[in-house]
């Protein structure tokens, strides 16, 4: 294309220390041209400086693949296909693998830019992309990390003065209710001191400050991807892909199920098997219906997991997608159904049905997906491969004996590698969804979420290069110019974060009830103003008086409490609730506070919901999906096209002119 400037390592770190030198990549460089689909019969159009790297590693092996599928490889026999082999070599000359290898894969360059041409050369512009995502995503935490981590040393530096939690460690003299029936003992509110500072560290003033700072951030974060995946479809000749160069192949699975029902195609003209509207919206239903009882089973029990899990895979095939990219559209979305449900039912729980003023739980929850788990993911996507490679190296020496200590040939040992997952970029791509998703939907709860994921991707991205160079089999190149249905699933997260964290804060959280009372309960109550002085006595206010007595007979405590406080307890205090003492004319009632909190909580899930999706709609709608450097080259480009047919035209039409005064004058001078 005119005027096209390849951008090799724009990545996820500041540019100036992270860039490779010049000469280490010096295949990647490329003239200013036109492109347009490859043709042979069209070979004298195309300027080929060298035949043999005339196309790239990706394109030459989907063209053997394509060959290797279709050629017959017994003589006198018409069966077809190919035999799986890999000549490419990890070290020795300087490849395109060992370049990655070394740019890109190996641990000591974890701060480097990625080579994301160079990587869409080798692996394909599908596998490029995803990495491109994965680096933008991790370059755009280091802000959010950033802001998370302000809010919670926010926290740490008001700790000290937080009333609540002064208040709460001074309280020896209010003796709360058993937790449990029967088994648990009454207990001091000061007990719990350390438990209410903790919660301080993410319960805090600046809790929802982060909570529109994120959705505002997830909306930024999407709206900037698409920017960046259409310069790097410019850059990589994807723009018109689609609708000029990809011809969707009917899957076999459906060409063999319907291939007795044909109509015409109308777009090519040729007859081919389709599925009629009567079958395919049948099982449309029967395939959705199985879903949601599915999802509700795993909702409502985790027994089920096992069971639910195979009927998934079922259901997913029962409905049959025309083609490849329907069928993985439609895999994916049912699978991340499952997925992202199985994984955040818990949390759900915790932070809607476990009781109100479990945030601290719920950070807890947090803190052990964000880190253990996410470690544990990272050992097992290494380290399984490494010990199937392992064990089959093992297993060779043993087969081959002596031969083996020779050495085997370099396409041989990369032929014994594992091969790449059956569903192809799925499962690196579900766990950085999810990872994105915990680290925005109940991000109110645990701010230190984007600072870990940022660790953690930093890691990934060299840890999945290294797995995709050095572990695996080269996967078959393909092309794509997006990540697919990955990116609605990403607009969907963001929304169900908006929702979750307003509830997060006005349901979990103890920032409404403590509104309420600065301004209408407490001592500043009518003033206007809510600082830490207003805060006096909030904790006495929020916990209702219960008369031991008052106790069923199966949940009285087994002790009476004299063994800690002397003499038996007559009255103790309830966890965080507004009702009326027994002795009032309606005890146990809800308090006129309770409605006020109540109403609240209500307003404010209401306005933050509004004005945080008003924001989005806004951000989305200022930031335009072309750059305007792009959007102006793109323009240049059509531009020159019409200038040079304009001026092949006028060739044509002045070399038509010459060649007809040419045979005008031989004519005249045949003239007798």
């Amino acid at each position: 294309r005119m005027e096209k400037r390849i951008n090799k390592f724009r990545g996820w770190l500041p540019r100036k220390p992270m860039k490779f030198d010049n000469d280490r990549l010096p295949d990647l460089e490329e003239n200013e041209s036109f492109t347009a689909p490859f043709s042979r019969s069209r070979i004298h159009h195309f300027i080929i400086h060298n035949k043999d790297t005339f196309f790239n590693n990706a394109t030459r092996s989907r063209i053997v693949h394509h060959i290797l599928q279709r050629v017959k490889y017994e003589e006198g026999k018409t069966k077809m296909g190919k035999i799986l082999k890999n000549s490419i070599r990890t070290h020795g000359a300087d490849n395109h693998r060992h370049l990655l290898y070394e740019c890109w894969a190996w641990w000591g360059v974890w701060y480097k830019y990625q080579p994301l041409d160079l990587v869409r050369r080798y692996f394909g512009e599908k596998i490029g992309l995803y990495f491109a995502w994965l680096g933008w995503y991790t370059g755009m935490l280091f802000p959010a990390a950033l802001v998370g981590l302000l809010v919670f040393l926010y926290g740490l530096f008001t700790l000290e003065h937080c009333q609540v939690s002064k208040e709460i460690c001074q309280a020896n003299d209010i003796i709360m209710c058993p937790i449990c029936d029967q088994y648990c003992p009454y207990l001091r509110l000061s007990d719990s001191c350390i438990y209410a500072k903790v919660t301080h560290l993410f319960d805090n003033g600046a809790t929802v400050f982060f909570a529109v700072f994120m959705a505002v951030w997830a909306t930024v974060f999407l709206e900037f991807w698409k920017r960046r995946r259409a310069v790097l479809a410019y850059d990589w000749d994807l723009i018109d892909w689609e609708e000029e160069e990809v011809k969707e192949e009917i899957r076999p699975q459906f060409e063999a199920k319907y291939s007795k029902k044909e109509r015409m195609n109308p777009i090519s003209g040729k007859p081919e098997p389709y599925q009629a509207f009567s079958d395919k919206y049948s099982r449309l239903i029967v395939s959705t219906s199985g879903i949601f009882f599915m999802v509700i089973a795993l909702l409502l029990t985790n027994l089920g997991k096992l069971v639910t899990h195979n009927f998934a895979i079922s259901f997913c095939m029962n409905n049959q997608p025309r083609t490849e990219s329907e069928w993985e559209n439609s895999f994916t979305f049912k699978m991340f159904l499952f997925q992202f449900v199985n994984l955040n039912s818990s949390t759900f729980y915790i932070a809607f049905f476990l009781g109100s003023g479990c945030l601290i739980d719920l950070c807890m929850q947090m803190g052990i997906i964000m880190v253990l788990k996410q470690t544990w993911n990272n050992f097992m996507e290494l380290g399984y491969p490494l010990m199937q490679n392992w064990w089959t190296r093992r297993r060779l020496r043993r087969e081959h004996g002596q031969n083996a200590k020779a050495g085997f040939p370099q396409w041989e040992r990369d032929f014994n590698l594992q091969p790449m997952n059956a569903y192809g970029l799925f499962d690196e791509y579900l766990e950085m969804i999810l990872q994105f998703g915990f680290t925005t939907i109940f991000v109110a709860a645990f701010p230190l979420a984007p600072l870990l994921a940022l660790i953690n991707n930093i890691i990934e991205i060299r840890l999945d290069a290294y797995k995709f160079v050095t572990q695996w089999r080269r996967p078959l190149p393909s092309q794509a110019k997006d990540i697919g249905i990955w990116y609605g699933i990403l607009e969907g997260i963001g929304i169900l974060s908006v929702i979750t964290n307003a509830f997060v804060i006005a349901v979990t959280s103890d920032f409404i009830p403590r509104l309420v009372y600065a301004y209408k309960y407490g001592p500043c109550a009518g003033q206007g103003r809510a600082g830490e002085g207003c805060m006096m006595g909030y904790v006495n206010a929020s916990l209702s008086v219960f008369r031991v007595s008052d106790f069923e007979r199966r949940s009285h405590p087994r002790t009476n409490g004299s063994e800690l406080f002397g003499e038996a307890v007559k009255y103790c205090r309830w966890y965080r609730d507004y009702r009326e003492p027994p002795d009032s004319a309606e005890p146990y009632s809800y308090t006129l506070q309770f409605w006020h909190v109540l109403a609240a909580r209500l307003a404010f899930i209401i306005v933050f919901e509004h004005m945080v999706f008003a924001i989005k709609t806004l951000i989305a709608y200022l930031i335009p999906d072309l750059p305007k450097d792009l959007r102006d080259r793109m323009r240049r480009e059509k531009y020159l096209i019409q200038e040079m047919m304009y001026e092949a035209e006028l060739e044509r039409l002045q070399k038509e002119k010459n060649e007809k005064k040419k045979k005008d004058r031989v004519h005249h001078k045949e003239w007798p």
